[in-house]
């Protein structure tokens, strides 16, 4: 069972940057590829970024792409989301989420989830 621990989250000013990270444990990461999501007040949880088991390949939803990266530490069993030039729509609790499989895309739900950090961008 693999078990996924985010942190970073917070509240920022519109412009701002944060950075969240996933700690994962219970299986072998690497044997996972990686995604975070979010979910907003009152709307559906959406696909965010995801990774690949490398790193090699990664994938943004058209909203953030360009100021959001996602990134993986094999080594240290961690995913990252480095979130720049935040806007108050970027508000949300961000979960991180692992699939068994090679590389992960969000096109469907994934296996494991997180319990989500909250994100709160201010205008």
């Amino acid at each position: 069972q693999v078990q996924l621990v985010e942190s970073g989250g917070g509240q920022v000013q519109a412009g701002g940057s944060l950075r969240l990270s996933c700690a994962a444990s219970g299986g072998t990461f690497r044997n996972f590829a990686m995604g975070w999501f979010r979910q907003a007040p009152g709307k559906e949880r959406e696909f965010v970024a995801g990774i690949n088991w490398s790193g090699s390949s990664r994938y943004y939803a058209d909203s953030v792409k360009g100021r959001f990266t996602i990134s993986r530490d094999n080594a240290k069993n961690t995913l990252y989301l480095q979130m720049n030039s935040l806007k108050p729509e970027d508000t949300a609790v961000y979960y991180c989420a692992a699939d068994p499989s090679v590389d992960y895309s969000g096109s469907y739900p994934p296996q494991y989830w997180g319990q989500g950090t909250q994100v709160t961008v201010s205008s």
